[in-house]
């Protein structure tokens, strides 16, 4: 691949592994689509670099992002998890992740998988916009809002229609890598 031709925003060396082994990639895995989705909720009023520099540290602090234990979590987890080496130190965003893996766990009971409950919104197939400069690309649209609000209906919180647009093209329900960037086609083929 022409990594000189990558989508211009995955300029530091964690932005351009998440650009080409995540970013616009369908996944189906439940316990992938969990962390990205608390991931896109520690970012806000942040960078996406900062939070992929802190990933790791992150993920160590909660747990994996496995929402059947996060479910179960109270002040004092939350607040191990706060005093962790780099992690976000947010106690709201920190509660977030807790709240969030209980309505996590709540959707995957009723739809079997929260994938499915997910992938229902483009009726399993990606929406490609088919964008030819940054600019064109939008901060949310029509199916981020409904997305949003049927997930703060569920009890989901840190999910407004920005942090949901972003959460669909990280799990590859949006493809919105350049028409000249390569893996805009690799993503298309990989496509259902």
């Amino acid at each position: 691949m022409d990594e000189t031709r990558r989508c211009p925003w995955a300029k530091s060396e964690h932005e351009a592994a998440y650009h080409d082994e995540e970013w616009c990639r369908p996944c189906r895995d439940d316990k992938a689509l969990f962390e990205l989705l608390e991931l896109e909720g520690f970012q806000a009023g942040l960078t996406w670099r900062l939070i992929l520099e802190r990933r790791q540290a992150l993920n160590a602090a909660f747990a994996g992002f496995d929402p059947a234990v996060l479910a179960n979590w109270g002040e004092a987890e939350i607040a191990a998890a706060l005093a962790a080496p780099g992690v976000i130190k947010n106690r709201s965003k920190a509660r977030c992740a807790v709240t969030n893996a209980r309505a996590f766990l709540q959707v995957q009971e009723e739809w079997g998988s929260f994938a499915d409950y997910l992938w229902h919104w483009v009726d399993g197939v990606p929406v490609d916009h088919r964008l030819e400069r940054t600019e064109d690309m939008p901060a949310e649209d029509d199916l981020s809002r409904r997305v949003s609000a049927d997930l703060k209906k569920r009890g989901f919180r840190f999910v407004g229609p920005v942090i949901v647009y972003s959460y669909l093209q990280g799990a590859g329900l949006i493809n919105d890598h350049l028409v000249t960037c390569p893996w805009h086609d690799r993503v298309q083929e990989e496509m259902p």
